[in-house]
């Protein structure tokens, strides 16, 4: 009787926890993402603040080189770069303020330059206005138009002035916080590589530490350096056309390009509507945009694939989901700071055999061979062995 009854009741094994890790796999990235999604006014100049420190790290290595404190090396890098950004905020923010003011004399130039635009699409906007001329008859006569409730818009400047205290707030903790990292990196590495307690362990980590200074470190000043290189170069060519505000737009390009397939068309975007409403001939509005896409070309396919080692590389589908919902999460600073994190998921993931799953996805179809490459060969074929074949060998005593 007892062994009938527990032949009826149903017996779910598990080996390993196997059954229960995936939904907890699975309830662990939606919590991550609630809370980067609630917690954004925090993590967003968090995350930035370890990414400034990383990018800063070669050049308070570079200080510390000529005999500087740590503090000093560290100090000295965040107020260059504070005053790099200081510098293109005043060189930019009186051209979008004047940009402001004229919004409705700039609409008014755009549509008469498009004028002939609108007259090739003239019988398209007929044929609208019948359709939308005979709906609202059909509705008027169905029923009584409802009531215009007209909303008073925020203007641009109250905009802008409720927003300020806030942003102004987190600049300030994201510098702090990379200059803190900065100066006290040394100390916090030894601090952690005591928190294991084997060796091996302690020596797994300093190996994920390393190739994090060495791949996200060297990899964002590399970038920066090139990026730099295409500000410069995108400022030049727009002086030589006549551009104005030459600077202003090298410098969106140069911080575009950080964020890519989005920013770089969305700046060359904004050129090309900045042109037509500027020169009269077409040959300028056509070279004004043309020449800031041969530039980003170039910068994509030829320089930064050439100083860029293969192991940086990264699945183009993994780049643009983290950049869209990082972007979605946390606006510009967060489609900014895609790439970087993902590069330090990626390394991370590349030291712990139950992440390598997750590395592999996260890399490129190259860069996860070792020695991988356009050219690289494909690794040997194991031979397979079916199950005989494997008893047979077991059972063969050794000579």
């Amino acid at each position: 009787m007892v062994e009938t009854i527990r032949n009826r009741v149903p017996t779910v094994h598990i080996r390993g926890a196997s059954a229960i890790r995936r939904p907890l796999i699975v309830l662990a990235v939606c919590a991550v993402g609630v809370i980067g999604y609630m917690a954004r006014d925090f993590l967003v100049p968090t995350a930035g603040a370890v990414v400034l420190a990383l990018v800063l790290t070669p050049v308070a290595n570079t200080l510390e080189k000529i005999r500087l404190p740590p503090s000093v090396a560290a100090g000295c890098s965040v107020i260059l770069l504070a005053l790099l950004v200081i510098g293109l905020f005043a060189i930019a923010v009186p051209s979008i303020s004047s940009w402001a003011e004229q919004a409705p004399l700039l609409t008014a130039t755009l549509e008469h330059r498009l004028e002939g635009l609108r007259k090739s699409l003239a019988f398209m906007q007929e044929v609208t206005n019948r359709v939308e001329q005979a709906t609202s008859a059909t509705a008027n006569h169905a029923a009584p138009g409802p009531e215009k409730v007209v909303v008073r818009e925020r203007s641009l400047l109250g905009e802008v002035a409720s927003t300020t205290p806030g942003v102004v707030l987190q600049l300030a903790y994201a510098g702090v916080l990379a200059f803190m990292l900065l100066a006290h990196r040394n100390i916090h590495k030894r601090q952690m590589l005591r928190i294991p307690q084997h060796f091996e362990t302690r020596l797994q980590l300093a190996r994920v530490m390393r190739d994090i200074n060495e791949r996200v470190g060297h990899y964002l000043f590399l970038l920066v350096v090139i990026y730099f290189g295409v500000a410069v170069t995108a400022a030049t060519a727009m002086a030589l056309l006549g551009m104005p505000n030459a600077i202003v737009w090298g410098a969106a390009l140069g911080f575009a390009s950080f964020v890519p397939f989005v920013g770089p068309p969305v700046v060359i975007g904004l050129v090309a509507v900045v042109g037509v409403l500027t020169f009269d001939d077409w040959q300028h509005m056509v070279a004004v945009p043309v020449s800031l896409v041969v530039i980003h070309f170039i910068e994509s396919q030829f320089v930064t694939p050439a100083l860029v080692s293969r192991r940086f590389a990264l699945n183009t589908t993994s780049v643009f989901i983290s950049i869209a919902l990082l972007g979605w999460m946390w606006g510009a600073i967060g489609a900014i700071v895609a790439v970087p994190l993902l590069i330090l998921v990626s390394t991370v993931a590349s030291h712990l055999p139950s992440l390598h799953w997750l590395e592999v996805l996260l890399s490129d179809d190259h860069a996860s061979i070792p020695g991988g490459g356009p050219n690289a060969k494909p690794p040997p074929r194991v031979r397979s062995s079916s199950p005989q074949r494997l008893l047979r060998r077991r059972l063969v005593p050794m000579k």
